[in-house]
């Protein structure tokens, strides 16, 4: 059952903030959830971003595709950037030097937020500035040749968690980033996923809305890195939940809420029969694999129950 609020597609900007003719992958689903994260945002940001695909592909010297104030920062200083950037409005709107106050916003992808600018994030989120950080998570560094990150899944095969003889692949679970913000007491956590349109804008639009530091967690579906069809995307973003791979939920001061409350979980087989680097996964590791999905499904779900 979906319980999401419901948006009318005719009432989202028709203004884009990123510009047609970048140079994403064909199939991308990361510059799509990064399209419907800046239409529900809307004008009045200022964007810090991590290098990254994103950053890659939008910023070509001497282009850019964005029509929004954007800074290009490093893998590990994005969230002290945009931290930066809200303490600065503060202090020019308490002298009278700044009307209609901006967002800030700060955006990375699995890598430039779990790994390389982990320490920058949770020192923002502890802090309590007003900003919201945006992960675009594609389960690995994609942009510099599909190396494993923090958030590489259980038995996946990359460039340097390769499958093989002597390996099984990515041999870690994926860390937990909604429920290690979560656990920073900020106001606001959520899962996100451009496959349900309406409930990623509902979620930006809350977001704004926060008083205090907002962390959004959005997957991202990478054909290239993931070694799946550039067609299936979408479709593979709607399978990670009806899976329970990639559950979609909210923390709203500390209460747990399911958005796509699902009584049946689908087998994973279905999520991870059309990615390459799944190919190799022996009957025994789907079976671990799928045992510690439903487990971890049911953990929620229990928890969101409670409120």
């Amino acid at each position: 059952m979906e319980t999401f609020t419901v948006y009318v597609p005719r009432l989202l900007s028709k203004r884009e903030s990123i510009a047609p003719g970048h140079r994403a992958c064909t199939g991308c689903a990361e510059v799509l959830a990064v399209r419907m994260v800046c239409k529900a945002l809307g004008r009045n940001i200022i964007i810090a971003n991590a290098t990254g695909c994103m950053e890659i592909i939008s910023s070509p010297a001497p282009y850019t595709s964005w029509r929004v104030p954007w800074i290009h920062t490093l893998f590990e200083n994005t969230a002290a950037v945009a931290s930066g950037i809200e303490s600065a409005i503060k202090v020019l709107s308490r002298h009278g030097r700044y009307e209609g106050k901006p967002k800030v916003v700060a955006m990375g992808g699995d890598g430039g937020t779990a790994d390389i600018g982990f320490q920058a994030l949770s020192g923002a989120m502890e802090r309590g500035h007003e900003l919201i950080y945006v992960c675009y998570d594609n389960e690995g560094y994609m942009n510099t040749g599909v190396q494993r990150s923090g958030t590489t899944p259980f038995g996946a095969s990359t460039t340097t968690s390769p499958a093989g003889s002597h390996s099984q692949g990515q041999f870690t679970w994926k860390k937990n980033m909604p429920e290690i913000m979560a656990a920073h007491g900020i106001p606001y956590v959520a899962t996100a996923n451009p496959s349900y349109p309406f409930d990623l804008v509902a979620k930006v639009q809350k977001a704004v809305a926060t008083k205090g530091p907002a962390y959004l967690h959005v997957l991202s579906v990478c054909p290239t890195g993931w070694r799946s069809p550039s067609d299936l995307s979408v479709r593979l973003g709607r399978l990670a939940v009806e899976t329970g791979i990639f559950p979609l939920y909210e923390v709203e001061n500390g209460k747990y809420r399911l958005n796509v409350d699902l009584p049946k979980l689908r087998p994973i087989t279905d999520y991870i029969k059309v990615q390459g680097r799944f190919r190799h996964l022996s009957q025994d590791m789907v079976n671990k694999i799928q045992e510690k999905v439903s487990s971890d499904y049911t953990a929620l779900k229990q928890k969101a129950s409670r409120n």
